[in-house]
């Protein structure tokens, strides 16, 4: 265990934009299932 490589604060390890991007790809099947499940039931 190494306390430099863990924190989210410090070092650039880590830079917190990133996350943005993951929760928008991750979120796109949702959005995707969404709009599919909201034109069937207009049929």
């Amino acid at each position: 265990y190494d306390q430099d490589l863990v924190t989210f604060e410090e070092g650039g390890t880590y830079d917190q934009r990133d996350a943005e991007g993951f929760i928008k790809l991750n979120a796109l099947r949702l959005r995707t299932l969404a709009k599919r499940a909201a034109r069937g039931a207009k049929q």
